[in-house]
């Protein structure tokens, strides 16, 4: 994982410097803000006049995924005092999110876990996307790639969480409802509105389970 950050964040140096970006400018924004699909799809969208306010509410709309991962993730970390957790938010990724969640799935998520698979992506972000802004320009046009990168990341992502047919229905809503906001819907709302369909249907299954739980072990004679 800490090795697939490096061209990641090399890609996206590059396609900042495309639009104008120094490499400080590159460093910088990866420094503060930390959201890898936010910076490509504001880079997609840097020109001139900067639009300020969509920039601000397309990246806002698109990290809003991270309520969902932040809530899930601190079940985990109760020992945390809740006054830290924010903290330790600002370092978590979709990455450091499906490790951690699938360490929690086998048992306890202890702080040196989290910490240590989170923090170390951050500095590998911002100092590759500094070094692709400086030594990227040389591989040419490379923005078709960054799309192709980022799908491949998240689809590798999913896979790893696959446990069957309940899995397929999950991915497959989100899947659909996804692609039918892109088509339908301005803006960036496919990526919220995909991840709240595969929500929504996970609880309906869970729902479904605990309630046929109680009838099927009537039906086997277990008290």
């Amino acid at each position: 994982m800490f090795l697939a950050y490096v061209p990641l964040a090399m890609l996206w140096g590059t396609m900042a410097a495309g639009k104008g970006f120094t490499p400080l400018d590159a460093l910088a924004m990866s420094f503060f803000v930390y959201a890898g699909a936010s910076q490509f799809i504001a880079v997609d969208m840097w020109r001139e006049p900067l639009p300020v306010l969509l920039l601000i509410l397309t990246a806002f709309i698109v990290n809003l995924r991270h309520f969902l991962m932040a809530a899930s993730i601190s079940r985990h970390i109760t020992s945390v005092p809740k006054w830290l957790q924010p903290l330790l938010m600002y370092v978590l990724t979709d990455e450091a999110w499906a490790i951690a969640e699938r360490r929690a799935l086998d048992g306890p998520l202890s702080l040196g876990y989290y910490l240590g698979v989170a923090a170390p992506l951050w500095p590998i972000w911002f100092s590759f996307s500094a070094i692709g802004a400086v030594i990227g320009q040389s591989f040419g046009n490379v923005a078709a790639l960054g799309d192709f990168g980022l799908a491949a990341m998240f689809i590798t992502i999913i896979a790893g969480f696959w446990k069957g047919p309940r899995t397929g229905a999950v991915i497959g809503a989100s899947a659909f409802v996804a692609a039918l906001a892109h088509l339908y819907v301005p803006g960036r709302w496919y990526i919220l509105l995909g991840g709240l369909a595969g929500v929504a249907v996970a609880a309906l299954l869970h729902v479904e389970e605990e309630v046929q739980g109680p009838e099927d072990t009537m039906e086997r004679g277990t008290p």
